[in-house]
């Protein structure tokens, strides 16, 4: 595998913070079953994976911006880069020990993202991409679905849950989406999402209001993989507003007009 020095440095983070989360993981599995619950103990996890995480990166380049889940917005001296992590997304998976969770990176360099890195450490699935160099998992070139129809198509979304705002207009993409497609799913963790629409299990995604560090590595992917990407509204920014869609060149249009609703 080549790849840049950052890329390097990317990798050897996420799989250092995976191996700490797979163990916590397993400790997670066995807490199901106490009256207290697992709760406090994933937040340790997050907590800290994303200083394993921190901690590798800033050693490596001090001079960089910072932008983390759990740590927050730090400036660097250098102001045209900066990392932005997320050290466990699908955290409720994580906590009701479902396996499907991931530890997502990207480097920014003056406002695009020019290196990722998801790692899926419970299947072992590490997800990379760099500008002009393609998207890979493991040892395998990637590239989005070949499919042409929307009823062929496989789509996945998030859906707000709890106190979050966007539930009314997510149930209506549904309306629109699910009666002309193959499916749609929901598995909670936006970095797999997209990294699964980069390999071709999905067939294009879709969701408002995340977080720049669940979706920046994966924006990436989909575009290094042959994706084509744009902000759910038209005049909208991807990483400044959270809301995307994204899918491969020949079902792209379509899925644009179902969510915009034209």
């Amino acid at each position: 595998m080549q790849g840049s020095a950052n890329l390097n440095v990317m990798i050897k983070a996420a799989r250092k913070a995976g191996r700490s989360l797979v163990k916590d993981f397993r400790e997670v599995e066995n807490l199901q079953v106490s009256a207290k619950g697992p709760g406090d103990f994933v937040t340790k996890a997050d907590r800290e994976a994303e200083r394993i995480i921190k901690e590798e990166l800033m050693t490596a380049r001090p001079s960089y911006g910072w932008i983390g889940e759990e740590t927050g917005e730090e400036a660097g001296q250098d102001p045209t880069r900066r990392w932005i992590v997320d050290p466990l997304d699908g955290t409720t998976n994580f906590l009701h020990g479902i396996p499907h969770w991931a530890t997502s990176i990207a480097l920014e360099h003056k406002g695009e993202i020019v290196s990722a890195v998801i790692f899926d450490a419970a299947k072992d699935e590490l997800y990379w991409a760099e500008k002009g160099a393609g998207a890979w998992m493991n040892d395998k070139r990637l590239r989005v679905s070949g499919r042409r129809y929307m009823h062929e198509a496989l789509f996945a979304t998030g859906v707000p849950f709890a106190a979050k705002t966007g539930l009314p207009a997510t149930l209506q993409d549904l309306a629109r989406l699910m009666p002309a497609c193959a499916g749609v799913r929901r598995l909670g963790s936006a970095a797999l999402d997209l990294a699964w629409v980069a390999a071709g299990r999905y067939d294009g995604f879709w969701e408002r209001n995340n977080k720049v560090w669940d979706i920046a590595a994966g924006l990436l992917l989909v575009k290094e993989a042959g994706g084509m990407v744009a902000p759910v509204r038209v005049d909208g920014d991807i990483l400044g507003s959270g809301s995307l869609i994204c899918a491969n060149d020949p079902l792209f249009e379509s899925l644009c007009k179902v969510i915009r609703g034209e």
